[in-house]
């Protein structure tokens, strides 16, 4: 892994791949650190060249990154755009420049508006042309691209089928710029931002897979667990058209640049002694020791000599113990992260616990991204620490007022009209705000205003599933994070006044634990933004007193789990808990049914969270520990 402040990488042919791997990658500690790289890489192409740089460039999430330092190294070094030309990827066929769900109006938000780059020289596919025009329009921009002599450097995000602009799973590799009907993964994953699949566009113009593997240099970026499965095929897996990424195998000068959660199922990090010989960190150790168990089918005390030598584990039982040793190791380490007491247990050695015996009682401070993540995510442990007497304090970070559908809005509008008398003016007003929002046609005000509502709904449900977890109103803490307040689904970048926001009320409460959002995979990065903030807030409070005494413990949501391995406090769940847990998540009913961003998976947030830790629960009794319905999981922060 690249050091964290190493911000280059090396080129292909400079550093080997191991024996699984086909395309050259390199592996950073997280996307920002990567993506400066490859904004270096960019900007280093423009200041190097004689003559006009020709950029291909990518849309969606995966890039915005990358713009952004762009657009730092344009405004505070002078990196200048004058000699650049650019072509877009793709873009969805029937939406006009201005709409903002558009690639035109992507590229201009995200990058254009802000650089030098003259406006004859961005060229994007032209999504309003003419049915018969189409062929033509698509001819002419292979084109153009062929005047200005070619790509130099051509960037790709990655999709969950595999796709490289809209080159979907089928796409040959002799194609070129054209009309491409779009995989209904791909739809599916475009549903949140047209609110909702039927909105989506289901055909677009995108460059095909010759004009891309024409390109001098080629990037492909990747962040998150959500690509880490579809990477690991391009990368490892044979050139097949239905991961059409693949196709980059056959590129003399490609790279793909990842995060460390999108190249975790790579062979060299996923499973490391089948590649070399390791050095075994206690992390590693047990990484290889579930991982035997699982590939065997045998609880952890019963794995032997034999099996750890089929499997190519022989080197750890050779520099790190016998079998049996390690087996006791490995399932000693397992069972001392099973607690019912997740504020610590009073009056026992805690030694071998997750958490201090004292105080006996804490002040826990649970910051929620959004304002069901806390219940979704440790609901049952929520109810434990209120139970057992602990002070507890719920901070919801931001509003999640845009995860609010127009008709639950309008609903709660139709509740407050009928509260009004007959006749009375402020009925009609909102009678007329009413039909507004239904129609879609809000002036500024209006938008505020519906937001507020939206904002209104969600802490509503808040304090209900708050009170029936006898958590009374006065522990809930409704930050409201400026970054989040954009009333669009990308965010703003977090400020110094949302690390101040969120210092102001730890410094305040003083806690002795904090339990924050360690899941990264949400849909559009809310949680990593909140994360961020919390440790640039506990880096600001470094000197205070209480802060030495503070824990930070970190929750995984709906997305995702931590790996057996990492989890460090594993808190279990009866039937009881678990139905108290569901009832809890329950009461955000406008995240019900209809969830606006629930990502990739359709399972409703109770669904999912309940599922996960069942899943949990059985693989801890499948390695050898008890039997339990249901267990949340949790991983220390070292600050």
């Amino acid at each position: 892994m690249q050091n964290s402040l190493d911000i280059s990488y090396q080129a292909p042919g400079t550093k080997e791949t191991t024996r699984f791997e086909k395309i050259h990658n390199i592996r950073f500690k997280d996307s920002k650190i990567a993506s400066k790289a490859v904004a270096n890489e960019i900007a280093e192409l423009i200041h190097q060249s004689k003559k006009k740089v020709v950029l291909g460039l990518a849309t969606g999430s995966s890039p915005i990154e990358i713009y952004r330092e762009l657009i730092r190294l344009h405004k505070n070094e002078g990196l200048s755009f004058k000699n650049v030309v650019t072509f877009n990827l793709d873009e969805y066929l029937g939406l006009a420049e201005q709409n903002p769900n558009s690639y035109h109006y992507f590229m201009q938000e995200q990058l254009f508006r802000h650089i030098d780059l003259p406006k004859e020289q961005q060229f994007i596919p032209n999504g309003i042309c003419q049915e018969k025009d189409i062929e033509k329009v698509c001819k002419a921009y292979e084109d153009k691209i062929e005047q200005y002599g070619g790509i130099d450097f051509q960037l790709l995000g990655i999709g969950r089928t595999g796709h490289i602009g809209f080159n979907e799973p089928g796409s040959h590799i002799n194609s070129q710029t054209r009309l491409i009907h779009l995989d209904p993964i791909t739809m599916e994953d475009a549903a949140n931002d047209f609110n909702g699949l039927i909105n989506v566009p289901k055909r677009a113009l995108t460059i095909g897979i010759k004009t891309i593997l024409s390109a001098k240099r080629i990037v492909l970026v990747g962040w998150g667990n959500k690509k880490a499965s579809i990477v690991a095929k391009v990368i490892e897996g044979a050139i097949d058209n239905q991961h059409p990424a693949s196709y980059l195998q056959n590129h003399h000068n490609c790279s793909i640049i990842l995060d460390q959660e999108a190249s975790d199922l790579l062979t060299k990090h996923n499973t490391p002694w089948l590649v070399d010989r390791c050095k075994w960190t206690p992390i590693l150790k047990k990484k290889a020791i579930i991982w035997l168990s699982q590939r065997v089918n045998k609880p952890i005390l019963q794995l032997t000599t034999k099996d750890y030598n089929e499997n190519g584990l022989s080197d750890l039982c050779t520099t790190e113990g016998i079998a049996y040793d390690l087996n006791i190791w490995m399932f000693n380490q397992l069972q001392s992260t099973i607690t019912g007491w997740p504020g610590g247990k009073p009056k026992h050695d805690d030694r071998q616990r997750p958490e201090r015996a004292l105080p006996e009682k804490k002040r826990t401070l649970i910051f929620s991204p959004h304002p069901d993540d806390d219940v979704i995510s440790m609901g049952g442990t929520l109810a434990r620490l209120i139970d057992q007497g602990h002070e507890v304090d719920i901070a919801y970070q931001t509003s999640g007022n845009i995860a609010v559908s127009d008709e639950d809005a309008i609903k709660f509008i139709a509740v407050s009209q009928a509260a009004l008398a007959k006749g009375d003016k402020e009925r009609e007003e909102l009678e007329e705000f009413k039909i507004a929002v239904r129609k879609g046609e809000l002036d500024t005000d209006q938008k505020k205003r519906l937001l507020k509502i939206k904002g209104a709904i969600r802490a509503s449900e808040c304090d209900g599933a708050a009170h029936f977890l006898s958590l009374e109103k006065d522990h809930l803490h409704f930050l409201n994070l400026p970054f989040y307040e954009t009333g669009e689904i990308i965010k703003n970048t977090p400020t110094k006044e949302d690390v101040l926001i969120t210092a102001a009320l730890i410094k305040e409460l003083k806690p002795h634990q904090i339990f924050a959002a360690g899941d990264l995979a949400d849909p559009h990065g809310t949680h990593q933004s909140c994360l961020e903030i919390i440790f640039k807030a506990l880096k600001e409070l470094k000197n205070e007193p209480f802060i030495k005494d503070c824990w930070l413990w970190l929750y995984r949501g709906a997305w995702q789990e931590w790996p057996i391995e990492e989890i460090e406090m594993a808190v279990p769940l009866s039937p009881d808990q678990v139905q108290q847990k569901r009832n809890a998540i329950l009461f955000h009913q406008s995240q019900k049914d209809k969830v606006m961003f629930q990502g990739e998976d359709n399972r409703e947030f109770w669904l999912r969270a309940e599922q996960r830790n069942q899943k949990t629960a059985e693989t801890y009794n499948q390695l050898g520990m008890a039997e339990y319905k249901a267990i949340e999981a949790f991983k220390r922060y070292q600050y």
